[in-house]
């Protein structure tokens, strides 16, 4: 007889690595949005790829067998002239849309009013532009399902019927597709197709037709350059998964070091850039882009035995510059510069700015960053005009950072290069910030943070983490900021990203000043200026220095802080921004007493009217009428009180309104407090409301965490938040509460 299992002795199935945010995303995207599909992925993956260590697998389809299964015999009821009007359909628009169904079916002689049987069955119909299925899967399996003589016989079909200007990619991928085996000249041809797709910013057909190219090539050195030159146009349209499987093929530093900047290690980046500028083999991606997206090639400072071009390695040091500023490294700034030096290339004005302003060369900073501020003309390059979004930004001129960001994003889109949005969207949400645009500031930011983990670019969404960290603080949602910011740092730190994990920490310190806990701030922002790269970035602690000075302030160690001040103001003369003119004079405020403080806050919001950054300018009200109250100005104190109150009410900033409020009740004001914030808006904070209208709307806790890229948990602490602040015990009573404020 066995012995009886003890206990203890119970087999356990092994912990698995939990998904990451970005692994998390793409396993939904890879899915098609289908929960069943996308849960039998993530049971498929790797713990390397659970954690984004690996890229997800090549086939996503053949890791959901039980899902296809499901849907096979509904399709193999149909007769079987439905069943080849659905492959038709299917091979027409996946994995590439060809557009060419309608012509397949004439020159098939096929009726299509026998598509009448899918519709009744609830998997397809017709429409004037072709078949529509049910659902992504359905379109698959009706693929997946035929046989491999019937798919490729249709997959002929296909190629006959594209025979129009422009249809050349289209046609050969369907001749690929159909292909038993090598062939030279259908090789040759893959690599010509490719090319003109390139040419018209379709880089995923691009990449297939190489894929295929390599597949069909008989000559196996050939192979690595068609898969590196794949990957150069995987990345370009947004699949790093897919560019990370196939970087791994050929000889592709240059790639690797950009893969690695937007989801490696910053300083390892660094290093496989430099490199690559120095002569490594590298890979020329070819496009509308021109030689701006250049990756390299060739030994020795040659590319199969000619000179690297300039433009080659002036986008490879650039990136290497980017990479040195994320870490916050000046060394390798310095050591990119001297590189660009050598080859003699001029880097992008933006980057030389910041590596200017590190090393307090303010003067040189600010005429490279109006240069690059002032190339935002009609038209332009994506990346030129997200850098003179970041210039503008650094100057202190919102309205234009915010207007090169949105022509940026608008230019990816067009060039076909989607994981370029994501970047721009991020500085747009920046600049409507902090030109009083919280809520739109918030949404850019989402759907930029959604955007780079679904293109792979998890370093831009640890960014884009930090920076609604900080809208989380400044909204007073403590519980949401404290978890942003901890998965911020978390990825910052391990990745060696030195500015995400300061404005991480900036948005902690920021809270912890909004609801007066001055000490814990000030201990923060002294941290953040202590830390070297990796951990803490010189313009982050630059930016801080007014929150500093208050919180540095506020527990009377004003040494330090009249010496941050001191550095601060230099910045602001040499720049002469309003907003940083202004935000210096604050400090001044803050470090004078009784009426020489009150003269320094009026100069403040004199040039705080020339500027944008109204949660600031409220900020200094705020200030400035608490020093008119204590020198007994009580007319103008409540004049410059309420109008603080009213800009944070705007900004839903809760614990900045309390502090508002506070100082009115001292002054023997009526709290009229709560009398205009019985309203939803007034008792929820932005990301609370949000969820309210999400469940209100039927959503489940986890379709509204898939949709605000946040876990269930957090998403069930804010409902019950919700509940408890609005003293309600179920979703049906939120439902007549928000059909009430309507």
């Amino acid at each position: 007889m066995n012995a009886p299992e003890q206990p203890g002795n119970a087999s356990r199935p092994p912990t698995r690595t939990p998904l990451s945010e970005g692994v998390r995303v793409r396993v939904l995207c890879a899915a098609h949005g289908d929960p069943l599909a996308a849960a039998e992925l993530a049971d498929a993956l790797g713990e390397r790829q659970r954690a984004g260590l690996e890229p997800l697998p090549a086939d996503p389809v053949g890791a959901v067998p039980g899902l296809l299964r499901s849907r096979r015999p509904e399709l193999r009821s149909l007769a079987p002239d439905t069943r080849r009007l659905l492959l038709i359909a299917a091979a027409d628009q996946h994995p590439i849309a060809t557009h060419a169904y309608q012509r397949a079916v004439t020159a098939a002689r096929l009726d299509t009013g026998l598509l009448d049987d899918a519709e009744a069955a609830g998997l397809a119909r017709a429409t004037s532009a072709g078949v529509v299925f049910r659902d992504p899967w359905t379109r698959i399996a009706a693929y997946e399902t035929a046989s491999a003589v019937d798919r490729r016989e249709t997959h002929r079909l296909l190629a006959r019927v594209l025979r129009g200007e422009g249809e050349a990619p289209r046609r050969s991928w369907h001749r690929a597709a159909a292909a038993l085996g090598p062939s030279r000249r259908l090789a040759a041809e893959l690599r010509a197709s490719a090319h003109e797709a390139r040419v018209a910013g379709e880089h995923a057909l691009a990449c297939g037709l190489l894929e295929r190219a390599a597949a069909l090539t008989p000559d196996p050195r050939e192979r690595p350059r068609l898969l590196a030159r794949a990957a150069a146009d995987a990345w370009r349209s947004g699949d790093g998964d897919r560019a990370r499987r196939l970087a791994a093929h050929g000889d592709v530093d240059g790639l690797g070091g950009l893969l690695a900047l937007r989801a490696g290690n910053a300083t390892e980046a660094f290093d496989a850039l430099i490199e690559a500028a120095g002569g490594t083999r590298v890979v020329l991606i070819e496009g509308a882009g021109g030689t701006r997206g250049a990756l390299a090639e060739g030994a020795g400072g040659t590319r199969g035995g000619r000179p690297v071009g300039s433009g080659t390695a002036a986008h490879l040091v650039a990136r290497a510059t980017e990479a040195a500023i994320y870490t916050g490294d000046l060394r390798r700034c310095r050591e990119a510069a001297a590189v660009a030096a050598r080859l003699g290339i001029a880097g992008p004005g933006t980057l030389g700015g910041l590596t200017a302003a590190f090393e307090g060369r303010y003067e040189d900073a600010r005429d490279l960053l109006r240069a690059a501020a002032g190339r935002c003309g009609p038209g332009g390059d994506p990346t030129s005009l997200i850098h003179s979004s970041i210039a503008a930004l650094l100057l202190g001129d919102h309205t234009r950072a915010a207007s090169a960001a949105v022509r940026a994003a608008a230019s990816a889109r067009a060039v076909g290069e989607p994981a370029t949005v994501p970047q721009a969207m991020e500085f747009q949400a920046y600049a409507e910030f902090w030109t009083g645009r919280p809520r739109s500031a918030g949404a850019a930011a989402l759907e930029a943070l959604r955007q780079a983990y679904a293109t792979g670019q998890d370093n831009g969404a640890c960014h884009l983490q930090a920076a609604l960290a900080m809208f989380a603080a400044v909204t007073g949602d403590e519980e949401l900021c404290r978890a942003r910011a901890a998965l911020a740092r978390a990825h910052a730190l391990e990745h060696g990203l030195g500015l995400p994990a300061a404005l991480a920490l900036w948005a902690l310190a920021f809270l912890d000043l909004s609801m007066g806990r001055y000490a814990a701030s000030a201990s923060r922002l002294r941290a953040l200026a202590g830390f070297g790269p990796g951990h803490g970035h010189r313009a982050v602690r630059h930016l801080a220095t007014p929150h500093y000075v208050e919180a540095a302030v506020r527990t009377g160690d004003t040494r330090v802080a009249r010496r941050a001040h001191a550095d601060y103001d230099r910045w602001a003369r040499v720049v002469r921004s309003a907003d940083d003119l202004a935000l210096s004079a604050r400090c001044r405020g803050l470090l004078a007493t009784g009426h020489e403080a009150a003269d320094h806050y009026r100069t403040a919001l004199d040039l705080h009217a020339g500027g944008t950054r109204d949660f600031e300018r409220a900020r200094t009200e705020l200030l400035f009428g608490g020093a008119l109250r204590r020198l007994r100005n009580r007319t103008e104190a409540r004049d410059r009180l309420h109008s603080a109150l009213e800009a944070f009410e705007y900004f839903g900033s809760p614990h900045c309104a309390a502090e508002a409020r506070a100082e009115l009740r001292a002054l023997g004001e009526p709290a009229r407090a709560q009398a205009a914030a019985r309203s939803m808006a007034g008792l929820l904070t932005a990301q609370q409301l949000t969820v309210a209208r999400m469940a209100a709307e039927g959503a489940t806790n986890r379709e509204i965490a898939a949709r605000l890229l946040l876990s269930p948990r957090t998403i069930d602490h804010h409902l019950r938040g919700v509940f408890n602040r609005l003293g309600i015990r179920s979703r049906i009573e939120l439902v007549r509460l928000l059909a009430a404020e309507e």
